[in-house]
């Protein structure tokens, strides 16, 4: 099977602090997987890490079988990565809906025409062509993730990355994302701390450590998650 990511041991250091040391992992075509672990032990970093953002210390970084060594190796496959962002707000490029999800592939040059053809019907699969003409920072919150979402979908990419995509969503919201998210055909890595959301996404569940990552056996062993006014913790869930 072909193989979308492999990151041979790996280590990340940020600000005189290591997160991680001897991050391995494969990540298969079409394959679905979710890192979970406590706030601060380097999640986000990790996928900032496989995306060209950070220069790795140690280790090897492969995309779609090209290794990444630094920002300008990663520019030749940048188009297959997409990346979405825990806070929306970050990720607009443009005030107006429509622009900020058409903004990527006019950047590439992409026929103006063309851009609004696909623009309207990546709003129209999500079921969001009513927010086209909307300012983005007036949205709901659950919108602006799917606005963000398309602004991903748009490039088409072939491996996304997706960091706490339910955060702050209410429940009918996260529902809605969980459906969309089902239906695409693409190599995922999911960063999350909704136990039930993740259970139901992937095909594997990984731990991240300061000492690398542990395939988990099974969604009954050990989860990290929080509760309500309660500080993030580690214990056994059964079921």
């Amino acid at each position: 099977m072909s193989c979308s990511l492999n990151i041979k041991n790996i280590s990340m250091s940020r600000d005189g602090r290591e997160l991680f040391k001897n991050i391995s992992l494969s990540v298969s075509h079409k394959e679905k997987i979710a890192i979970i672990g406590p706030n601060g032990c380097g999640k986000t970093t990790l996928l900032e890490t496989i995306i060209g953002l950070y220069p790795i210390r140690e280790g090897s970084i492969e995309l779609f079988h090209q290794k990444i060594n630094n920002s300008n190796d990663f520019k030749s496959v940048r188009h297959m990565v997409g990346y979405l962002l825990q806070d929306s707000d970050n990720q607009f490029l443009a005030p107006i809906v429509e622009d900020d999800v058409a903004f990527s592939l006019l950047a590439r040059g992409v026929d103006k025409n063309e851009a609004k053809a696909k623009t309207d019907a990546i709003l129209d699969s999500l079921e969001i062509s009513h927010l086209a003409k909307k300012v983005v920072y007036h949205l709901s919150g659950g919108e602006k993730k799917l606005v963000a979402l398309a602004g991903v979908l748009i490039t088409e990419p072939k491996l996304m990355l997706l960091d706490e995509p339910t955060s702050g969503l209410d429940f009918e919201m996260q529902l809605k994302l969980m459906e969309i998210l089902k239906k695409i055909d693409k190599s995922i890595i999911i960063i999350s701390h909704d136990k039930e959301f993740v259970e139901s996404m992937v095909d594997a569940i990984y731990k991240i450590s300061s000492d690398g990552l542990k395939r988990m056996s099974s969604f009954k062993t050990e989860y990290i998650h929080t509760h309500d006014g309660l500080p993030l913790h580690t214990h056994p869930h059964e079921h």
